[in-house]
């Protein structure tokens, strides 16, 4: 299981994807943003993703307001 380091905090995580890491910590897909080592991605190359240990990765989540 490798450790990534999501949000500024190490986290241990059976993910090997992307998608499958967004699963895993209960996500809703459609309202998170995602930054992969300093990289923001598109949604359609989350699948194409692969994790490994020490990723750095930031989850936003969008939200509507006014």
């Amino acid at each position: 299981m490798p450790f990534l380091l999501i949000n500024g905090e190490p986290k241990e995580v059976a993910a090997t994807s992307m998608e499958v890491l967004l699963a895993e910590l209960s996500l809703p897909a459609s309202l998170i943003l995602v930054e992969y080592n300093g990289k923001a991605l598109l949604r359609s190359e989350w699948p194409s993703v692969g994790l490994s240990e020490g990723d750095r990765i930031e989850l936003m989540q969008v939200s509507a307001g006014g």
